[in-house]
């Protein structure tokens, strides 16, 4: 299993997300379901049973779709991507992606790539392609934008202290301002890109995208926790947490994602309910069962 994986909250789509996007890309595979107790329903107002969230990969990126209600929406200071190997690679994708959503930029040349465009998808995903070389398909993209302007070194040399296996790849900056205008790093061996963008913006990180590490034990829980709060984070429900910047995480164990598919998933979501961050020994009485 990946350590971090991208977790996309929207409404009810998730399944019909899923086959969209195995549609469109070439690498592509669904894996588990995850489906509502019953202990969920007053709280979520999603019925039992009904799809709570779906692990998919597509090409080098781990994702899960989160049915959770319609109370974020996804927007441009969170994006992804691709990178395309061909005119009719990039074509086809922007096609079928770009069709029923609305379109950013236009899928056209610029100085810095012969052909690139951004496009949100019908499910209000926010995607950029550009035909370029690239070691990983796609790649996770952070734009600072706001009170984020000028802080997005900052950001990348502290995510890279946070990881144990972490590496910049490049930073590009503006010679006037010295804004980062496309980075690259990599966070346990996934990808990141970031830029930063001047301007007043109407829209900033939220719980629509989230990044979730898988941990092995309570001690990595802690750790990751406690780094990722440094500096002004703030602490939410559930394992969830948003660091400095606003952008946010879920530091959850391993063995979550099994137990919300075991027969004692309303137990597990009732003892999530009451923590902030996750103590496994919360859950050790449920093994037992």
């Amino acid at each position: 299993m990946n350590k971090i994986w991208i977790c996309l909250w929207v409404d009810k789509e998730a399944e019909e997300m899923s086959l969209f996007y195995k549609k469109i890309f070439e690498n592509v595979s669904i894996g588990e379901y995850s489906f509502y107790p019953k202990t969920a329903e007053k709280v979520s107002g999603k019925k039992e049973n009904s799809i709570l969230a779906i692990d998919l990969k597509i090409e080098n990126l781990n994702l899960q779709i989160l049915n959770a209600g319609p109370v974020f929406k996804s927007n441009p200071s969170f994006s992804f991507m691709v990178f395309c190997s061909s005119k009719d690679e990039i074509k086809s994708k922007w096609n079928k992606l770009s069709s029923g959503g609305e379109i950013r930029m236009e899928l056209a040349s610029y100085p810095w790539a012969s052909l690139y465009g951004w496009t949100v998808d019908k499910f209000g995903i926010e995607w950029q392609l550009i035909q370029a070389p690239s070691d990983q398909k796609i790649a996770p993209s952070f734009l600072f934008v706001n009170k984020l302007f000028g802080r997005g070194e900052e950001a990348i040399h502290f995510y890279n202290t946070v990881f144990p296996h972490a590496e910049i790849g490049m930073i590009g900056k503006d010679e006037k301002t010295g804004a980062v205008q496309y980075a690259e790093f990599y966070l346990e061996g996934q990808k990141f890109i970031l830029m930063e963008g001047p301007g007043d913006h109407p829209h900033t990180f939220n719980n629509s995208s989230s990044l979730v590490i898988n941990c092995e034990d309570q001690k990595e829980i802690d750790y990751y926790w406690d780094k990722l709060l440094e500096g002004g984070g703030m602490v939410e429900e559930c394992g969830w947490l948003k660091d400095k910047f606003g952008l946010s995480w879920q530091v959850v164990p391993i063995e979550l994602s099994k137990l919300m598919r075991s027969p004692l998933k309303d137990e597990v979501f009732s003892k999530l309910l009451t923590m902030t961050k996750i103590e496994i020994e919360g859950f050790a009485g449920l093994h037992k069962n």
